[in-house]
């Protein structure tokens, strides 16, 4: 072997050790560090027609708890229900997947579920939530309805239903977006055309059926804003999108999604799908402080 085919060998070596090592940090990063002690906590102003001058009621946002996968994040989840109670929003919207499989049993996941989120309720804050594709993934839809309503929390499935003291303002849920689930009329039957709303799905294609200009804030989760992504370029992503879903990943839909007077707003999610890990798209809580519209 010549003095330059060595060279070229231990260079090719070092190179070799250093991608592995590079590789083995980013892993360990992605399952310690970015999902259980890196949380994203987003503000915004919104302006939501029908409210009465002078009100901003807020409300809080998370998704995607799946607490049913192996190495899950639940600490993470506590963390943000620790939050929001101490941030006493009007409201705390849970928009779907509390479980992810059937190992554990529905009712096990649920029970851990229903002891992470009754914070919420205790603390006195109307929590209301919608179903996930998991949730009937796995057939667990009903139980894992009546495990949430057990300790307050409002299930809305393709309904809708007023906040208290929140100067009128509505939460509308839809079903998720799988086959005789999403019934946008009746989520919205029987709220008034000039009512202040939020409107809360867990897919975000369920976004465009919703008819112009009632759905002035609607929020979704389901993508886990890509779960493991190059910074700034969530369509590269490790996570399963569909072509649809592709379109708002996370963050604030882009302009010309859905009907005129329409906005979407999708969540990254606390929990994991396939894989314990979450790189560039940390768990989040979005709070919103809703304005009324000029």
């Amino acid at each position: 072997m010549t003095s330059r085919s060595r060279t070229v060998r231990r260079v090719l070596g070092r190179v070799g050790l250093g991608l592995l090592a590079t590789l083995t940090l980013l892993v360990a990063y992605g399952m310690f560090v970015e999902p259980r002690l890196v949380l994203d906590e987003e503000r915004f102003r919104v302006d939501v027609p029908g409210l009465p001058a002078g009100s901003s009621p807020t409300v809080a946002v998370f998704s995607d708890l799946q607490v049913g996968m192996w190495f899950s994040n639940d600490d993470m989840v506590g963390d943000i229900v620790a939050e929001v109670v101490e941030e006493r929003p009007d409201a705390a919207l849970v928009a779907g997947d509390f479980v992810l499989g059937r190992d554990p049993s529905p009712a096990e996941q649920m029970e851990k579920v229903a002891g992470l989120l009754s914070p919420l309720t205790a603390a006195g804050i109307p929590t209301y939530a919608v179903l996930g594709n998991h949730d009937y993934a796995v057939d667990a839809a009903d139980e894992v309805a009546t495990a949430l309503q057990a300790i307050g929390v409002v299930v809305l499935r393709n309904a809708s239903a007023t906040v208290p003291g929140a100067a009128g303002l509505r939460v509308v849920g839809v079903g998720p977006a799988r086959p005789d689930q999403v019934d946008v009329d009746a989520a919205l039957d029987g709220v008034p055309a000039d009512a202040p709303r939020v409107v809360m799905m867990h897919n975000p294609v369920t976004f465009p059926r919703l008819p112009a200009g009632s759905a002035p804030l609607a929020v979704a989760g389901h993508t886990h804003c890509g779960q493991i992504t190059i910074p700034y370029l969530p369509l590269w992503s490790w996570y399963e999108l569909t072509v649809a879903e592709r379109v708002a990943v996370g963050g604030w839909a882009p302009g010309g999604y859905g009907a005129p007077g329409n906005r979407l707003h999708v969540t990254c999610g606390i929990g994991f799908s396939m894989l314990p890990m979450r790189i560039a798209a940390p768990p989040q809580v979005v709070f919103f402080e809703l304005q009324p519209a000029a």
